[in-house]
């Protein structure tokens, strides 16, 4: 019944004082005006317009309309410019979840380089080892997730950003630092230290020790990459870890890195965005930064 049109209508209506001089700032001829307003007053079964007055007055009723055009008409004005502004790139906003708190370091400089590029454009992150936040991407609460965890999901679009391997975290002195590589059956009797993540989420459960029938005599969960290190270094527990994320705790000598496996067990980073956001410039960038494109 009442569209956006009708309160522009009313708006110029009001401005202009003539049925007339609406219609030329609507570019419309004043027959159609008129049209238009009678068109509506009988779907409505009341008057908005009193047409005996000079200049043209609004009824009560029409008066009520108008208080509505002059509030909602500016916001959507106000709309509809910042979703311009989105489409051209100049805006937007850029909420992503990271599921990979050992990415923090490889992550900062780039949000730092994309702020510089892209200074309108509003961040907000948040790390999370705990919550899939797959499902908060799909409704819209934010744009964008970092997760070794690829799911295949619909309305989603995965990039590979990068592959690496993950490796054992051991003390430097455990017994098992100066092995090549470790079997499932040498963590069977071993406390193992993750992430808060429901086990069915890791690859060490899923991709190594389950497929062998391997349980670790204990599971300890810590929430940083930090701490994980720190208590491995300590001998409380192994981990199971990005190998770049273990390289400076090495580099100390505190740690050692050994393979899962003779052939290693590879990962890769991903990130998700939405397919009906896939496209906005502002997220197409940000893509290609973490991919190295740009």
């Amino acid at each position: 019944m009442f569209e956006l049109r009708h309160l522009k209508t009313l708006l110029s209506l009001a401005e202009t004082g003539s049925l007339a001089a609406a219609a030329e700032r609507l570019n419309l001829t004043q027959s159609a005006l008129s049209h238009q307003l009678r068109e509506l007053e009988i779907g409505l079964g009341l008057s908005l317009l009193d047409r005996s007055h000079r200049p043209v007055r609004l009824t009560p009723a029409g008066l009520q309309a108008l208080a509505v055009a002059r509030r909602v008409l500016p916001e959507v004005e106000a709309l509809v410019q910042g979703l311009r502004r989105m489409a051209r790139g100049e805006a937007g906003r850029l909420a992503l979840v990271s599921e990979c708190h050992s990415c923090l370091d490889w992550l900062l400089p780039r949000l730092a380089r994309y702020h510089a590029r892209w200074p309108a454009v509003e961040l907000d992150v948040q790390l999370t080892a705990g919550l899939d936040a797959l499902p908060r991407l799909l409704t819209g609460a934010i744009d964008l997730v970092l997760t070794p965890d690829r799911r295949e999901l619909p309305g989603l679009a995965w990039h590979r950003l990068f592959d690496y391997e993950l490796v054992l975290v051991v003390a430097a002195r455990h017994a098992l630092a100066a092995r090549p590589h470790v079997s499932p059956h040498d963590l069977a009797g071993a406390t193992l230290l993750t992430y808060p993540v429901e086990r069915g989420r890791l690859d060490v459960f899923t991709r190594f020790l389950w497929p062998a029938g391997v349980e670790p005599q204990r599971v300890r969960q810590a929430d940083s990459t930090t701490l994980l290190l720190e208590l491995a270094a300590l001998e409380q527990g192994v981990c199971v870890l990005p190998d770049w994320a273990c390289a400076a705790a090495r580099r100390e000598g505190r740690i050692a890195t050994v393979r899962l496996g003779r052939d290693g067990l590879p990962a890769s980073l991903w990130a998700a965005v939405t397919e009906a956001q896939a496209g906005l410039p502002h997220l197409v960038a940000f893509l290609a930064l973490l991919q190295g494109a740009s």
